[in-house]
């Protein structure tokens, strides 16, 4: 089992980065929230991973969190839910967002993520509402971000040491969701929001959360 990729991004598709560790290079699919918070091309990058096993099929599922990842397993455990519905549905609403909406009895949130209809968000709720609060109280031991570790990481740039790269990393990946939460809340839809923010944060890697929000919300504007 494969419990966590630390190594460098090298590249990011839609719904997937590849994460290169020690010439080795792992697929990794994430949900929109996460890829918008990842840093740029080039620096290091952890992520904790589900491997998903199948007859004809290997996957391997990222997290910034064990609490993330750990929803994710919660949701599978629904009939109807596969890898890729629980995904959507922690992109849309993120582990708290989804612990909130199950314990509340909010189909109509469940119901936001894409692909998830109402009869699949109400079967989520009457399943998992006795499992969330539990999920939740381990939520403080679980919520902490995965760190790349220095000593498997090949020096990023001539410039920087190890520890200022990851420092800088970890302040565009916080300006990233900053932004991405921004235009969530202006009503932009998650896809769309963090296709953008991840644009505009690889043109302006050292750009701040306001100053993404301005260049994204351009290349919004004409949708």
């Amino acid at each position: 089992m494969i419990g966590r990729v630390t190594g460098r991004l090298d590249w990011r598709g839609p719904d997937h980065v590849l994460i290169d560790v020690r010439g080795v290079g792992y697929i990794v699919h994430v949900n929109d929230r996460t890829l918008a918070a990842l840093p740029v091309l080039g620096e290091a990058v952890s992520l904790y991973t589900e491997l998903l096993v199948r007859e004809d099929l290997l996957q391997l599922f990222g997290f910034p969190t064990m609490l993330e990842k750990e929803w994710h397993k919660l949701l599978t455990t629904v009939q109807g839910v596969g890898a890729k519905a629980a995904m959507a549905i922690l992109g849309t609403l993120g582990a708290e967002g989804a612990a909130r909406a199950i314990t509340l009895g909010d189909a109509r949130a469940v119901q936001a993520a894409p692909g998830v209809g109402p009869k699949l968000a109400q079967r989520i709720i009457l399943e998992l509402k006795a499992k969330a609060p539990g999920l939740m109280a381990a939520g403080v031991g679980l919520s902490a971000t995965a760190e790349p570790d220095d000593a498997v990481i090949e020096p990023l740039t001539a410039t920087k040491t190890p520890a200022r790269a990851d420092a800088a990393a970890r302040q565009r990946a916080g300006a990233a969701a900053d932004a991405l939460s921004a235009l969530i809340n202006l009503g932009y839809g998650q896809g769309d929001a963090a296709q953008a923010v991840a644009t505009v944060a690889g043109d302006q890697p050292e750009a701040e959360a306001t100053t993404l929000i301005r260049a994204a919300l351009k290349l919004l504007a004409p949708r």
